[in-house]
């Protein structure tokens, strides 16, 4: 039995397969704290109730000693997880000497030095359940809008964005880079399946060392043939509150665990307050930061501007300048691009950026040119705009920085298994 199925074995016999994380004795009773990775469960092991060896073996156990316990189980409301096992037969697989990470407080460096180890930790195995519901409820909000997954290259010959934050290595004597976003490849895909999406790692070689910088990390990225600018927002809203919705729902256990306000959650409805760029501006500076036009957002300006909403926020129509070479123009004002970054509240900043893309040949191959970017790469891309062009647009978002959020971490580096950052990657 896995420890999450216990509601439906009660007053049964069963056999749990787990790992010892917390024990203490009272003379003829000792109890075992077991996890199995699906939950915890209280072991009760009486000197009545099993052979002289078992009960000496349970003396023995360290925590992360692996081990099966047999025995019946009853429910106990005041045990963790509301129910108990009276332990009848024990077996010991291994002993775990000195274990590293022990009850007492750890700093985060010996911690990261322990990654493998640390994700046992209760927080660390409720943050990780809640990404993975995160996932899970990306693809099925996807997958329930009719879109198609594709699944898009790790190594690529081009760059969708800056080419100075990407890793280069040897491809048969060719340069080839790392993946920073699938997006110019689901540009392709949503032409021949209409709307699609991908989800996969990607890589930025940022030397950055903020709380929300990764140097791999895991982004989904949609793309939806004869989309409007204002259809690709409300998608992001109706997606971002599908999400929300679904972690409520199913990770109220580890919600408790890591102690968040669920409120600040449940209030999360469509439709997102919008602020034009020049708005953001107008906030920033009356609250100290005296920014000018073209200049990006850093963490502490995002910070600001998410801090003034209890929803999260879109910073829309920015200057064209200081934006990807494929963003579209907006027709009434060309000097800013159909573009919008998604801030998520409480301080974390931006954790979606989408656009509508240029769709006209000519225009995309002037701001290739504008860019400095070598034609002869992007030719294919260039393609898909001879060849039954449409209006159309997506956008891409970072699962550790929506997890962070949601969870209310204060660093990124929680919030996948192995985290890569900057001269950090061990284990």
């Amino acid at each position: 039995m896995y420890i999450q199925d216990a509601t439906f074995n009660v007053n049964r016999e069963v056999e749990i397969k787990g790992w010892l994380y917390n024990s203490r004795s009272s003379g003829k009773i000792i109890f075992l704290l077991v996890r199995d990775g699906t939950g915890l469960i209280q072991c009760i092991v009486s000197k009545s109730d099993v052979s002289a060896e078992s009960f000496e073996d349970a003396k023995t156990l360290t925590q992360e000693s692996s081990l099966i316990v047999k025995g019946t189980l009853h429910e106990e409301k005041r045990a963790p997880g509301g129910y108990e096992l009276i332990v009848k037969d024990l077996k010991i697989l291994q002993i775990a000497e000195d274990y590293p990470i022990t009850p007492k407080e750890h700093g985060v460096g010996y911690l990261m030095e322990k990654r493998h180890l640390w994700l046992r930790s209760k927080r660390q195995w409720a943050i990780l359940r809640i990404r993975s519901r995160i996932e899970r409820s990306f693809r099925d909000f996807f997958d329930s809008q009719g879109f198609v997954l594709i699944d898009a290259p790790i190594l690529t010959p081009t760059a969708p964005e800056s080419t100075t934050t990407l890793f280069q290595t040897d491809y048969f004597g060719m340069p080839a880079y790392l993946s920073q976003s699938g997006q110019l490849y689901m540009e392709a895909a949503c032409m021949a399946f209409g709307k699609v999406y991908c989800f996969g790692p990607t890589f930025r070689s940022e030397k950055s060392k903020t709380r929300r910088h990764l140097n791999e990390f895991w982004m989904l990225e949609p793309e939806v043939a004869y989309i409007s600018f204002e259809e690709n927002l409300e998608l992001q809203e109706n997606m971002v509150t599908f999400v929300i919705k679904e972690v409520l729902k199913n990770c109220s256990e580890e919600l408790t665990i890591i102690e968040r306000d669920i409120k600040l959650l449940d209030r999360i409805e469509p439709p997102f307050p919008k602020i034009y760029y020049k708005e953001a501006l107008d906030i920033l500076k009356k609250n100290g930061k005296e920014l000018q036009w073209g200049d990006d957002f850093g963490g502490d300006e995002e910070t600001i501007l998410s801090q003034k909403f209890n929803k999260p926020v879109f910073v829309h129509h920015f200057p064209a300048g200081m934006k990807a070479f494929y963003m579209k123009p907006d027709p009434d004002d060309p000097t800013t691009v159909l573009a919008a970054d998604l801030l998520a509240p409480e301080g974390y900043g931006e954790i979606i950026g989408g656009s509508q893309r240029i769709d006209d040949y000519d225009l995309l191959l002037k701001r290739i040119k504008d860019y400095n970017l070598p034609e002869e790469n992007y030719k294919w891309y260039l393609d898909l705009r001879r060849y039954g062009s449409v209006p159309h647009g997506g956008f891409g978002i970072g699962i550790e920085r929506t997890l962070a959020w949601i969870a209310k971490l204060p660093h990124v580096r929680e919030t996948i298994p192995f985290p890569r950052l900057l001269e950090k990657i061990y284990p």
